[in-house]
């Protein structure tokens, strides 16, 4: 039986949730109507989130992201929804979602929208050194 498109939004326990460690999604395959012209929007979108206590199922989130191929969505409207499903279901230390839609009328539009957790502080980025080797060179 093919899978149908749903609202419905699954999580399962955070494995570590003694540690900050970053999800990154890409997904490549969104689309949503114009609610002006009804014509389709493309999109992908990027999902960047700190778990707390829950995580997002990839199935469920296929089928959410499915759900709004047949909807009119402004941009703006349509990321900032989704956030706010996400971040209410999750309730995340940190999440950020960037949509980049496909060039429509000769402009490409991003929106980034992002969630904290109340007195989340993110922890300083460790920035490793890259070491390269030197070959050996006869004078």
């Amino acid at each position: 039986m093919p899978s149908l498109p749903t609202k419905a939004l699954e999580t399962f326990d955070n494995p570590s949730p003694g540690r900050d460690y970053h999800i990154h999604m890409e997904i490549p395959e969104f689309t949503c109507l114009c609610p002006k012209t009804g014509q389709p929007d493309f999109a992908t979108l990027i999902l960047d989130y700190i778990p707390d206590r829950k995580c997002v199922e990839l199935k469920s989130l296929k089928l959410y992201i499915w759900s709004f191929r047949d909807e009119g969505h402004f941009h703006e409207d349509v990321t900032n929804r989704i956030l706010d499903d996400l971040a209410k279901l999750l309730e995340p230390r940190f999440m950020r979602l960037t949509a980049k839609f496909y060039v429509r009328g000769g402009i490409f539009t991003n929106v980034v929208a992002e969630h904290r957790m109340a007195g989340w502080q993110a922890q300083a980025r460790v920035e490793l050194c890259e070491f390269t080797t030197q070959s050996n060179t006869r004078g």
